[in-house]
């Protein structure tokens, strides 16, 4: 059976609020699951903050 939006929603809001799941639906468990891995993976992505120099962008514009 596939999950209702209403559903999918509630999970999502679970998982990203850190709070439990409180189902044992496997189909639940293995999407809450996976938006919890989502996260988890996001946090250790570096953050790339400023703006790029590229010194070569002059030469280009020139043209």
């Amino acid at each position: 059976m596939s999950l209702s939006s209403y559903r999918i929603h509630r999970i999502y809001i679970a998982a990203t609020m850190h709070y439990g799941l409180g189902s044992d639906d496997p189909e639940e468990l293995a999407y809450y699951n996976k938006i919890r891995k989502e996260m988890d993976d996001m946090k250790k992505e570096p953050v790339k903050k400023g703006i790029p120099l590229n010194y070569d962008t002059h030469k280009v514009m020139d043209k």
